[in-house]
């Protein structure tokens, strides 16, 4: 979102066909007492997208005005940035993508228990907003934790993905770790994970 007329591209693309279901849903939203909420930046897949990628919540580079207003991996963040270096490794495109997250209200910090469950119903009418969705991929514990709550309470909906991949927040937060090891192991199954998503969504394509 660094240029100017790329953002601006995305501030008025903000209802094109694509994600206007998704962003009327964050418009409605946002009018609880839970408060605000960004939109998913047109440069995704919106309704089309065959991937939907669940962190944590919403970070400050995602507000209005410090921020772009919307969730973008084209943020100027550093998680945004290892976000597009490991769809890149995996050959997947800003479009193949729609962003979420476990609690999509604005709070950053981490979600309580209650948040969570609060962030379950969103998860799910985003779900079946997505008729080509292939895989869901878990980025943290917030967001496997928020697949569990969405597999308990709507099991039929859980089962549309072909494909539920896990792995670690894409932030340099979770490589804090004084064990070497452990933090190579971790960025190891970053980027296992995101070819397992790319595979499942170039095999998809491969059928069709």
């Amino acid at each position: 979102m660094a240029q100017a007329s790329f953002r601006a591209e995305q501030e008025a693309q903000r209802y094109a066909e694509h994600v206007r279901p998704i962003n009327e849903m964050v418009d409605e939203l946002s009018g609880t007492d839970r408060g605000w909420m960004p939109h998913v930046a047109p440069a995704h897949g919106g309704v089309h997208a065959p991937i939907l990628s669940v962190l944590r919540d919403p970070g400050p580079k995602t507000m209005t005005g410090t921020g772009s207003g919307f969730l973008c991996v084209e943020n100027d963040d550093p998680t945004a940035q290892t976000q597009m270096e490991l769809m890149a490794m995996a050959g997947v495109a800003t479009a193949d993508i729609t962003p979420w997250n476990a609690y999509p209200w604005y709070i950053n910090a981490a979600p309580t228990p209650a948040q969570l469950d609060a962030g379950v119903d969103p998860l799910r009418r985003l779900v079946l907003l997505m008729p080509s969705l292939v895989v869901v991929v878990l980025q943290g514990g917030e967001a496997q934790s928020s697949w569990r709550r969405l597999t308990k309470r709507h099991p039929d909906v859980a089962r549309r993905p072909r494909l539920v991949v896990t792995s670690y927040h894409p932030s340099r937060t979770a490589l804090r770790t004084p064990d070497p090891e452990v933090r190579a192991a971790r960025v190891r199954r970053r980027e296992e994970a995101w070819r397992e998503v790319g595979a499942a969504v170039a095999d998809a394509r491969s059928v069709q």
